[in-house]
């Protein structure tokens, strides 16, 4: 069991499998940045596995693949299935932006994938380009069909309210989350890179009295995965919104995830610099004894919390550098 120096259990990651994507949302990406990780520093499949079998037998149990866009990463599928063949898995999910998630669906569920958290900020086609740089509404609601039409049961939608950019779209979003079955969560925008530092997102722990006197919500006991979301439903129990609020009310002393990025970085917090490299000795070929140690390290290394607030310019880095 890993613990770390504050007496939390880390039992959930993250895994980049590649930090591309095929859209610029304005508060992840750049507009016009190159400096991607290249090819080479990327963590093989075989790599991913020694980690996973690693951390697997100190008893992490939930896994998440990331990226940038995962689905933009050939083959992920056969990642998939590899993992949901260790036993001690209880879950696997994946985050996408699902453009690409119409054509995989099907054969992620087949391959052991148990859930999908899928990045969609509005449902107004002019906002989805003001945000994302491409006309890409009509692709991501396809793949969200397709997942449902594939047996995915419990699919997320993640929106990240942004002050006059799409904070009108909420009430459209709830709608089409109700009449399709999904549940919707809201995200605080984090000051990651300096895209992140340069958006303005709604407090949503203020947000949330406004919603629960429009939609009647209630707290909810629903056990919906192992991330730092408080839930709310419906009085009928047919809806379900999550909210995520890293900046309004922080979850750190309950974190209990760490990220490997595409090129073996272990990153400790999302608003810290702490961070443990594992590519150059998985590819010197450590012992497993080695890697577990290296990983024990890592997690002494987890910060008590993030400095968002305190220090939002300190994260340079973007959040596709990391793993969403």
């Amino acid at each position: 069991m890993l613990i770390d120096q504050f007496g939390r259990k880390i039992d959930y990651v993250r895994i980049s499998v590649t930090d591309r994507c095929d859209l610029r949302c304005t508060y992840c990406i750049p507009k016009g940045f190159k400096g991607f990780e290249v090819n080479k520093n990327w963590l093989t499949f075989d790599e991913i596995m020694r980690v996973v079998t690693a951390f697997s037998a100190m008893g992490t149990d939930h896994y998440r693949i990331t990226g940038g866009e995962p689905l933009l990463r050939k083959d992920v599928t056969e990642l998939i299935a590899r993992m949901a063949a260790i036993p001690t898995i209880k879950d696997l999910s994946m985050t996408t932006n699902a453009t690409q998630l119409e054509r995989h669906a099907k054969a992620l569920k087949e391959a052991g994938l148990n859930r999908l958290n899928i990045s969609l900020d509005s449902i107004n086609p002019l906002t989805v380009h003001q945000i994302t740089g491409n006309d890409c509404i009509e692709k991501v609601q396809k793949g969200i069909f397709a997942a449902k039409e594939a047996g995915f049961e419990t699919i997320k939608i993640n929106m990240v309210p942004m002050i006059g950019v799409n904070d009108q779209d909420i009430d459209s979003m709830i709608q089409f989350c109700m009449d399709n079955g999904l549940i919707l969560r809201l995200i605080e925008a984090m000051p990651m890179g300096v895209t992140g530092q340069q958006t303005q997102g709604d407090n949503l722990t203020k947000l949330l009295e406004t919603l629960r006197q429009k939609y009647g919500l209630i707290d909810s006991t629903k056990t919906l995965g192992q991330g730092p979301a408080r839930y709310y439903e419906s009085p009928d129990g047919k809806f379900t919104m999550g909210l995520i609020t890293p900046m309004s009310q922080h979850f750190c002393d309950t974190c209990n995830r760490v990220r490997l990025a595409v090129d073996g970085t272990l990153y400790m917090c999302l608003g810290q610099e702490e961070a443990y490299p594992l590519r150059e000795m998985l590819r010197d070929g450590c012992s497993d004894e080695e890697l577990h140690q290296a990983i024990r390290k890592a997690i002494d290394l987890k910060p008590q919390k993030h400095e968002f607030r305190t220090d939002a310019t300190k994260i340079k880095r973007i959040m596709s550098m990391t793993g969403g």
